[in-house]
């Protein structure tokens, strides 16, 4: 089971201070080192709420910078808002990706969901998993195949064709995050992969596994094929108090309880896992790191 970090784009709270590229760079290259499978990041473009504005990073121009300074680990964004780029030129951009990490982009996609920032940006809210549905036609051959010719409500690609191809024949697996009935289903028709989040303790991935599974089977397709991941919240409460707001699920503990809460996503079958550590900060990720050793040492990883 390989195992991701979500790398922090978001300006440092409480404080709001922006994380400068060199530190995210960092981080990156540390987890790296210390034996991360993956590494993942948001794609927003500021977060609003009665409090004021929070920060953020584009991710994509981060991802570009990382797929070079990096060696080893798999890259992806968790999970791109699908209105904010065009789908025939997100597949030509994320072919070129690949070719720049040497085929380590996992390109996850997503119908996003956060409303002040389509409305600061000028990007339309409305339909949005329609979009994707048409986004996902588009994106799906051009990876793949390298050709499309689709003409729909919201998008056009007629006659496209991606060249030069990248390194793997197929293209990066496509991801697609969500949770609702349609979005299961078009994870099911369209994705190489699917993430759902917040988890907590492996039992809270009960549920939607049988959703998933139920989603590809009404689709005609074998639920074995589709690779499940997991986007875990992992509370550090001794390091930052407030239980996080986003969290539907959490996961708490020492290194070797969150080690034991690894090997019961192994146990479920499930390839791929990535965390949240709250807060953000190397005493969380250093003891993540720790948990991966320890989940390692254990033999469940083979």
């Amino acid at each position: 089971m390989k195992v991701g970090l979500l790398v922090s784009l978001t300006n440092a709270l409480p404080e709001n201070t922006p994380r400068r590229y060199e530190t995210i760079r960092a981080v990156a290259m540390q987890a790296e080192a210390d034996g991360f499978d993956s590494l993942w990041f948001v794609d927003h473009l500021f977060y609003r709420d009665e409090d004021g504005t929070t920060g953020v990073w584009e991710c994509w121009t981060v991802l570009s910078a990382l797929a070079e300074a990096t060696r080893r680990v798999e890259l992806g964004p968790l999970v791109l808002c699908n209105s904010l780029r065009n789908p025939a030129i997100l597949a030509k951009m994320a072919t070129t990706l690949d070719e720049v990490s040497h085929g380590r982009l996992i390109l996850g996609i997503g119908a996003g969901w956060n409303e002040p920032e389509y409305k600061a940006f000028g990007v339309p809210f409305d339909h949005r998993v329609d979009r994707l549905e048409e986004a996902l036609q588009v994106l799906s051959p051009l990876l793949r195949d390298g050709h499309a010719d689709f003409a729909g409500r919201y998008y056009q690609a007629r006659d496209c064709e991606i060249a030069p191809r990248g390194p793997r024949p197929a293209g990066p697996p496509l991801l697609v995050g969500g949770e609702g009935p349609r979005m299961l289903t078009l994870a099911a028709r369209y994705g190489d992969m699917w993430n759902t989040g917040y988890m907590g303790k492996p039992e809270t991935m009960t549920e939607p596994l049988a959703r998933i599974a139920g989603a590809c089977r009404k689709v005609g397709r074998d639920p074995a094929t589709l690779g499940v991941t997991a986007f875990i919240g992992l509370w550090f409460p001794d390091l930052r108090p407030e239980r996080p707001k986003a969290f539907e699920n959490v996961l708490t503990g020492t290194p070797h309880e969150i080690a034991s809460a690894m090997s019961g996503y192994a146990d479920l079958g499930i390839p791929h896992i990535m965390f949240q550590c709250v807060p953000f900060n190397e005493q969380s990720v250093q003891r993540l790191s720790e948990a991966i050793q320890l989940y390692r040492a254990s033999g469940r990883a083979d």
